[in-house]
């Protein structure tokens, strides 16, 4: 276990970033990682990576369940409890807030404005992010193929998209993409 200076730095960081996370907690994965990874090196990159496939797994709210996760790895129950608090606590107010402000305001024009502003910011940021996880778990060219491929799938075909995770899974699992 790490020094409880560091779940508070954790815990407010979190905190942070989460209520400037357009598009939901997805958005800032890289400076989590930033965080965690890189700055403090409370976990490694293939923490990180099997952290977020695990949360990604488990249904319900998988960044709450993530960030939870990696403070359970670092400080135990404690660590699970304050990361998992600071990643929804902030934004549930501000989004309680926002709601009854927009609510009021429903015919403003700067409403509309805001929203269509807020699109490119969102989209870029989960580019980012999915950028970043990549990198964290070291995507090789085979990889990189099957997830094209299976994009290609999906937009010409109407399959259905749990033949390609399996078909992905299956792959993985037999060591024909690392």
């Amino acid at each position: 276990m790490k020094p409880a200076s560091g779940l508070v730095a954790l815990t407010f960081h979190l905190a942070i970033i989460s209520s400037i996370s357009f598009g939901g907690f997805p958005t800032v994965l890289p400076d989590v990682r930033a965080f965690v990874v890189t700055m403090h090196g409370w976990i490694t990159d293939q923490d990180f990576t099997n952290i977020f496939a695990m949360a990604q797994a488990i249904p319900g709210p998988n960044m709450i369940l993530m960030m939870g996760l990696i403070g359970w790895k670092v400080w135990g129950l404690a660590g699970a409890l304050a990361a998992s608090t600071a990643t929804f606590a902030p934004p549930c107010a501000i989004y309680f807030t926002a709601f009854r402000l927009m609510r009021r305001f429903q015919e403003a024009q700067w409403q509309r404005v805001l929203r269509s502003a807020l699109v490119p910011v969102t989209t870029g940021l989960i580019i980012a992010s999915g950028i970043v996880m990549a990198e964290a778990a070291g995507i090789t060219w085979a990889a990189i193929a099957v997830t094209g491929a299976a994009a290609v799938v999906m937009l010409t075909t109407r399959l259905n998209p749990l033949w390609l995770l399996a078909a992905g899974g299956a792959l993985g699992g037999l060591g024909l993409l690392a």
